[in-house]
């Protein structure tokens, strides 16, 4: 059975990512961009660029991600929370979207409301709440925190909105 890859991030310092490969097999966890005393802010961005373009490239299986099938990349949309948050989630899409368009991969953003709906029946569920529920989906996987139990909430929702095509 061959499926649509797809890619769920939970864009930010620490960016949760759950990865559905063709074959259906998930692979998930949390990827950090901290900044070294002393660095730059654009210096996050191109370490998430990096990072980014080699997950894909590399689909984390050692294939390209989008190779037989358009891929999608399912991500949760940037709020405007003001200041640097707002910077660093906004910056993040960026490169998404970037790097969607220099590889003809598909992207859907998910507000977060509408995903916390989808997981849990209610757009205004905590963040213990989104992590249980996604235990009872995912059981057999030890949930780092909630930038992971978000991708892998992010992933089901691309799955259940796109289907298995």
């Amino acid at each position: 059975m061959s499926v649509w890859p797809l890619l769920a991030l939970d864009l930010a310092t620490k960016t949760g990512w759950a990865l559905r490969d063709r074959d259906g097999q998930i692979l998930s966890g949390v990827q950090e961009f901290p900044l070294k005393r002393g660095e730059s802010r654009g210096i996050r961005f191109l370490r998430f660029r990096k990072w980014l373009r080699e997950s894909l490239e590399l689909g984390k299986l050692g294939r390209k991600f989008c190779d037989n099938s358009p891929g999608v990349i399912v991500y949760e949309q940037a709020h405007h929370r003001g200041g640097y948050a707002t910077e660093v989630a906004v910056g993040l899409v960026t490169d998404v979207l970037a790097e969607a368009a220099r590889e003809g991969i598909e992207h859907m953003s998910v507000h977060s409301a509408t995903l916390k709906k989808a997981t849990t029946g209610s757009g205004r569920s905590s963040k213990a709440d989104m992590i249980a529920q996604v235990k009872l989906w995912y059981p057999n996987m030890d949930i780092i925190d909630d930038n992971h139990a978000d991708a892998l909430s992010l992933l089901q929702y691309g799955i259940n909105d796109i289907g298995k095509v």
